[in-house]
């Protein structure tokens, strides 16, 4: 495990990373000898760094939640991350690019608790439960630390996303808000288009099965830490996209067909 002044150098590379949209380098590759855990303990501590800023953290992400990206990242199991409220954008909106440094969009379900979830022990149907409703998300994911190593052109290793809180940057929310036991969410589909080309299509059944399991496992996940998914989160379930790059002048429109429809540019 990292030492904590190790933990808190990096996590001041990337709160400084962000702010100046400028990436750094694997972590892993400076410390080839990094862990999971040591992801985790920088993302805390980055995360400490933004609520001195005067963030909040109005939920979380579950990321690597399809089979195929777990299998490209070497793991068995999703990532997760805080959803800050500086990361929330209006559907409908033009973002500015500039917040960025190499943006994309990813197609997700997003479940907002009316009541908290806390674990061990939490199953899809407490999950069910505790929802308030559903509704179509968009997550624009980003990366402060490179994806792929200037140099050796190598991929970042997933302790490197995880630190990088997994990867998050924005969400956006939008369509139609549904009680989930009104619909069969593994059926809950989306076409994402840009620039008015369809570039992905998926099912929710993409993770992990159902997207509730994604938010009961984050519940049990971060239980150890006396950690708990409170009423009011949104927590965003994973894609059922692959990620779709945009530049500035990009219009992405995704249609959720019964669920709605969400539509933003990158100006």
């Amino acid at each position: 495990m990292f030492s904590q002044d190790i933990i808190k150098k990096l996590a001041q590379q990337l709160y400084e990373a962000r702010k100046s949209r400028t990436q750094v380098r694997h972590f892993s590759q400076q410390y080839p000898d990094m862990t999971i855990d040591d992801g985790y303990a920088i993302q805390r501590a980055w995360v400490e760094l933004e609520l001195a800023d005067g963030r909040k953290i109005l939920g979380r992400k579950i990321g690597l939640t399809s089979r195929a990206m777990q299998l490209s990242s070497q793991i068995t199991e999703p990532d997760f991350a805080p959803l800050m409220d500086d990361m929330f954008f209006e559907a409908g909106a033009d973002i500015p690019f500039d917040t960025f440094i190499a943006p994309r969009v990813e197609v997700e379900l997003a479940f907002i608790l009316g009541k908290p979830l806390k674990g061990p022990g939490i199953t899809l149907e407490d999950v069910m439960s505790a929802t308030e409703y559903v509704t179509p998300a968009l997550e624009i994911i980003d990366a402060r630390i490179e994806q792929f190593d200037r140099d050796t052109k190598v991929m970042r290793k997933v302790f490197d996303t995880i630190s990088d809180f997994a990867a998050n940057a924005g969400i956006v929310v939008g369509g139609k808000q549904v009680n989930p036991n009104d619909v069969d969410l593994r059926w809950c589909g989306a076409m994402l288009h840009k620039n008015g080309e369809i570039e992905e299509t998926g099912l929710a059944a993409g993770v992990l099965n159902h997207p509730a399991n994604g938010v009961a496992w984050l519940a049990n996940k971060i239980a150890p830490y006396d950690e708990q998914l409170n009423a009011g989160d949104v927590v965003l379930a994973g894609s059922f996209t692959r990620p779709t790059g945009v530049v500035k002048g990009d219009k992405i429109h995704v249609d959720y067909g019964p669920l709605g429809s969400i539509s933003i540019s990158f100006v």
